[in-house]
């Protein structure tokens, strides 16, 4: 019997395995890299151990200090979640070597599957369709496009559509780049892209006597830069002898390899029907939980079960209902989905019950509390929210109905891309793939329409918070400007209005009447509309939450702007905080760029982010070196735009 498990992980799959640790009465050790000292998987666990650094290459994917943790810790056994070294079979290797338990497959099962060119070869000779990698010298026009991707490793990252030749190279370096400092391997290789495809998966969990289930299908298809996004359990729309041939390639993958504990089994599905192998991940997937729904099992109890030797009932239970589970990220959807770190004050999603085999009907796994803060240096993920109902129907609009109502204050994050695209009539009618994202991301990131409202219930909130009085018949009756930038689309919004002793007086918004006001909620009527709408302040940031317009976040601008924080046009700006990894070949002052040019990339949150010319020009100053780390707003460059000359 396992009595103690070291995580060798952080964030919301550390807390979930402690979860199911705790109801099994098994006690808990946490790694944490000095970012993370104070992260809730720390505070969760029974025992925790520094791993001195930030970046994962020093800290979590460091195996030796992890077995040296486990083992100072007193920990009997080691799960390594996803990610970091959850699929590196030297890692597995030494735990065992150490003479503690590895809740996984076998080193060599990793090992067989952890390249994905390997792995293609293995299930080619088991008879699952694979397709074909294209050697990189000899792709040519015809073949685009075509799919860089890292060897080693997932979670999107490594991974570059190629859709004009010239950029091959440029792509190949930057997948390699980022694959080494997310895995420590650049391995990449190159596939055709299919078009238009469906990313199903399907679950394995196999004991050490051979049995072997499958546990359904999963839909994977909304990804943005070929991440994961939405998640559901079962793949709608499948015909049944599709669900039963995937079943099969599925464990015939495992058998192939001898496969133990919990994999998934992941396929591509073309618009002409025919799949094929994408790989297998030797690990517990981000997506599980919409499995567990619908089957009512703890998938992280059934590994450690396994583990112990304990043999799998013939047969899984039988599924019921449909599962949904979409990722809340501290991002921006509208700047290419770049991480937004910072401090989290609030997240709260409401009716979400506790997660369990039993199943709630609304679930929230997160790594994240109140007052915790998203680092620079890891994933963006802030939580995974999970509806489970009888029908597919009833579960999107659950989850969509949750994620709306949801308390999320801090930084820019994707709640609101959530939500419209479980509304989109596409996805309604399960007629998703890969390609969602890139043909209507530009609709799923408009601006609010009630955007003006939101900002005039914030000079209004901010205005009764700061009254000495009981009451508004108390307020003067003075003209009132307050000025705000809507966040993250910067749209700027000066709200002008007065109280009197007949109501409010607002010339931008004619027919809006004031029903009641506190410093945290103003309740409106516009167009005989009743709204109520709920507002907190943190700083000079403000968010505006109202069930049925949509939530808003504002910053606060002051009166009178500092004319020193103008910056010459031109000005490369760092987006986010990070790390200059790269400087374009031969960059340097004086140099003309074109506007578009990659000029340097910067790595944050284990992502390569490129920085382009944002005109045509001459390079007049240059602030970036590789190495360096750099704040939000830091300025990395300034080109100066080319005046063209009349003809």
């Amino acid at each position: 019997m396992i009595g103690s498990v070291l995580v060798a992980n952080r964030g919301e799959i550390a807390c979930r395995v402690f979860r199911t640790c705790r109801e099994l009465g098994i006690a808990t050790v946490a790694v944490y890299a000095d970012a993370d000292a104070g992260a809730r998987h720390v505070r969760e666990a029974d025992a925790a151990v520094r791993l001195p650094g930030s970046a994962a290459a020093e800290t979590y994917l460091r195996g030796e200090l992890v077995v040296a943790a486990a083992l100072a810790a007193g920990a009997e056994a080691v799960h390594p979640g996803y990610g970091f070294l959850s699929e590196n079979a030297e890692f597995a290797r030494a735990v065992r070597a150490a003479g503690l338990v590895w809740i996984g497959p076998s080193p060599e099962a990793i090992e067989a599957m952890a390249s994905k060119t390997g792995a293609k070869r293995i299930m080619s000779a088991a008879g699952v369709p694979v397709q074909a990698p294209l050697e990189p010298a000899a792709v040519t026009g015809a073949d685009l496009p075509v799919l860089v991707k890292a060897a080693g490793g997932g979670g999107g990252r490594g991974m570059r559509v190629v859709r004009d030749l010239a950029l091959l190279d440029d792509a190949l370096a930057s997948a390699r780049a980022e694959a080494a400092a997310a895995f420590g391997d650049d391995e990449v290789f190159v596939e055709p892209y299919a078009e238009g495809a469906r990313h199903v998966e399907v679950q394995v969990l196999a004991d050490t006597r051979g049995t072997v289930w499958t546990l359904g299908t999963r839909d994977c298809s909304l990804q943005r830069r070929h991440q994961k996004v939405i998640e559901e359990a079962p793949a709608p729309g499948l015909p049944d002898a599709l669900r039963e041939r995937l079943h099969g390639w599925a464990a015939d993958a495992a058998r192939a390899v001898g496969y133990t504990g919990a994999g998934t089994a992941e396929f591509l599905v073309p618009a002409d029907g025919r799949p094929y192998f994408l790989e297998m991940n030797t690990r517990l997937q981000v997506e599980h939980p919409v499995t567990e729904c619908v089957y009512g099992v703890d998938l992280v109890a059934l590994q450690l079960r396994v583990a112990e030797g304990e043999a799998l009932p013939a047969s899984p239970p039988a599924p019921s209902g449909h599962a949904v589970e979409a990722r809340l990220y501290a991002e921006d959807p509208a700047a290419g989905f770049a991480p937004r770190p910072g401090t989290v004050h609030r997240l709260w999603v409401p009716d979400a019950g506790e997660p369990g085999p039993a199943g709630a009907a609304l679930r929230v796994d997160s790594g994240i509390d109140d007052g915790d803060t998203v680092s620079v240096h890891y994933d963006p993920l802030l939580a995974k929210v999970i509806a489970h109902a009888p029908t597919r129907r009833e579960a999107v609009r659950k989850l969509a109905h949750a994620l709306e109502r949801a308390r999320v204050h801090g930084p820019v994050t994707n709640r609101d891309l959530l939500v419209r695209t479980l509304r989109h009539p596409e996805f309604t009618a399960g007629c998703m793939d890969t390609g969602f994202y890139g043909r209507h991301l530009a609709e799923l990131t408009a601006p609010p329409a009630q955007q003006p409202l939101a900002a005039l219930a914030a000079a209004l909130a901010d205005a009764r918070g700061r009254s000495p009085f009981g009451g508004w018949r108390n307020v003067p009756s003075q003209p009132q400007t307050k000025a705000y930038r809507s966040e993250p689309d910067g749209t700027e919004h000066e709200i002008r209005y007065r109280l009197t002793r007949t109501g409010l007086e607002a010339p931008a918004f004619p027919g809006v009447r004031l029903l009641a006001a506190t410093g945290t909620r103003v309740v409106l009527e516009d167009g005989g509309i009743r709204r109520t709408l709920h507002v907190a302040a943190y700083g000079d940031r403000v968010h505006v939450d109202t069930p049925h317009a949509g939530s808003y976040a504002f910053t606060a601008l002051p009166r009178f702007p500092d004319p020193a924080a103008r910056t010459e046009p031109g000005s490369l700006l760092a987006p986010m905080p990070g790390t200059v990894v790269r400087v374009a070949d031969g960059l340097a002052v004086g140099r003309t760029v074109t506007a578009g040019q990659p000029l340097l990339w910067l790595e944050a949150m284990k992502m390569e982010h490129r920085i382009t010319a944002p005109a045509s020009g001459t390079l007049t100053a240059l602030h970036a070196a590789p190495g360096r780390q750099v704040e939000v707003g830091a300025l990395l460059a300034v080109v100066t735009e080319t005046e063209e000359t009349p003809a």
